[in-house]
């Protein structure tokens, strides 16, 4: 095999096995999703947490890409936030760019983060998992439990920043 053959066979492997465009397929979901709204950011989102701890959950921003909330919230006012926080459903995007992906999900492979998972046990049911399909349009409403509970398999890893 030549470098430049296996440099296209690397691309090919990265291209099917990797999700490089998840943030698409995450607001495509949002935009179609009426009660969804993108994670706040900058000084809304630390708002936002902090109100949560003030209910004793700690989460990390990166636990959650959209928020379900029937009523209008000002994410740059403690008030608003506490007067429907309680009714917040924190929600995971986790988008399949593969043509192998079968209806249901099956074949679908990707990681669930420890902070997913630690705000998926702390917020119980307000924590779901939205499953998005961009080759089929398929979306499925989930939540982490019920992920593992059909999981073939599992391969647990350590990340590190050096």
């Amino acid at each position: 095999m030549t470098p430049v053959e296996l440099i296209l066979a690397r691309k090919t492997h990265l291209a099917r096995l990797a999700n490089a465009k998840g943030a698409a397929g995450e607001s495509h979901v949002i935009a179609t999703a009426s009660e969804w709204i993108s994670r706040p950011k900058g000084a809304s989102l630390k708002l936002l947490l902090e109100e949560l701890a003030r209910t004793g959950i700690h989460i990390k921003p990166s636990s959650f890409d959209a928020i379900a909330v029937t009523e209008s919230v000002d994410f740059g006012d403690p008030l608003s936030i506490r007067s429907v926080l309680d009714q917040m459903i924190f929600i995971e995007i986790k988008t399949a760019n593969q043509g192998r992906v079968k209806a249901g999900f099956g074949g679908f492979f990707f990681a669930l983060t420890e902070n997913e998972i630690s705000a998926a046990d702390q917020l119980g049911s307000r924590h779901q998992v939205a499953l998005f399909n961009k080759v089929t349009g398929e979306l499925l409403i989930t939540d982490i439990p019920s992920i593992l509970a059909r999981s073939r398999s599992t391969t647990w890893q350590v990340s590190v920043q050096l």
